[in-house]
């Protein structure tokens, strides 16, 4: 079965194990915990994540974000986060929601189903009408997830395309 869990200690090792998984960079979603020890996730890492999602210690520029973790059953397949608002440089740059299903996942369905779950959640912690979401252009898995669920292209440059996702208050079934 599939749920969104948000970041905790409870459930720790599973969440580094995919973290340490996760490339730095990979299409605009980075992970600052790529390469920590176990050890360190757990002091720094995991830390960080929860005191994000409060508005603490944030650095400069930076806004609250949730971090959720994607499971099947007990196996985490997925990462995203939520971003509680939009500043101007969010609103031209990465939105509200990134993103990534970990490599063995990926065209599974994980993607789409993600989306659908982290949508209502999002809408619950986002006072814009819409979400944002920007996406590279070469990246059709996550552009077609975007579409799948709702989104439309509001606009498009040489490297991304930028999509806006109705909020919602329902899971969508498709």
């Amino acid at each position: 079965m599939l749920k969104m869990r948000e970041a905790d200690f409870e459930h720790a090792r599973r969440e580094w194990e995919f973290i340490k998984e996760m490339p730095a960079d990979e299409n605009g979603m980075t992970n600052p915990w790529a390469g920590l020890s176990e050890e360190e996730f757990l002091k720094d890492g995991l830390t960080q994540m929860m005191s994000y999602a409060k508005g603490e210690n944030l650095p400069e520029g930076y806004v609250p974000e949730t971090f959720y973790f994607l499971y099947d059953d007990e196996e985490i397949v997925g990462h995203f986060r939520i971003r509680h608002y939009l500043t101007e440089a969010l609103r031209k740059g990465a939105g509200h929601i990134g993103y990534c299903i970990g490599r063995k996942h990926r065209g599974k369905g994980y993607g789409t189903a993600g989306m659908n779950l982290i949508i209502p959640i999002a809408s619950e912690i986002i006072p814009e009408e819409e979400i944002w979401l920007r996406v590279n252009r070469d990246n059709l898995p996550s552009i077609r997830v975007m579409l799948k669920c709702g989104g439309h292209i509001v606009s498009e440059d040489d490297e991304k395309y930028y999509v806006r996702i109705p909020k919602t208050k329902e899971v969508n079934d498709e």
